[in-house]
This record gives structure tokens, C-alpha cells and sequence, in this order.
């Protein structure tokens, strides 16, 4: 990903978002408690890699991974 930023790690981004759990796929739908908040790991090409019930844990998973995350809105 090519970033205006300068001093950003390459290729180690996460971005941490809030994830309405209805655009889930149904097997995963099923395993959430009904009202929880899900919040999303998601790569530089936003692919969806992790999915945590709160924003700590993301952020938790992500530098367990070595990624950098950082907030999205």
C-alpha cells in the first residue's frame, strides 16, 4: 500500500473497525450474542483477518500479529 505518510511501517497496517454483524455470513451471525459489538482486523486492501467482540482485543490481535493498527471511522 502506498501511504502519503512518511515514517509508516510498509505492508503492516491493520485498521481496526466496528463491524455490523449482519453483514456477517450466516455461520458466523449464529455464534454472536444477540446486541454484541464486533469490531474488525482488516488488512491494508481491507480484507476482514480477525474479529474481536471489543476494540482492545483488535487492537490486541493485531500487535500480536506485528501489525500497526490504527483506527478507522
Amino acid at each position: 500500500m502506498q501511504t502519503p505518510y512518511a515514517n509508516l511501517p510498509a505492508g503492516t497496517l491493520a485498521y481496526i473497525r466496528q463491524i455490523d454483524p449482519e453483514t456477517l455470513p450466516a455461520e458466523i451471525r449464529t455464534q454472536i450474542p444477540g446486541g454484541a459489538q464486533v469490531w474488525g482486523v482488516h488488512s491494508p486492501e481491507g480484507d476482514c483477518i480477525a474479529l474481536t467482540a471489543d476494540r482492545n482485543s483488535a487492537f490486541f490481535v493485531a500487535r500480536e500479529h506485528d501489525l500497526t493498527p490504527v483506527s478507522t471511522h
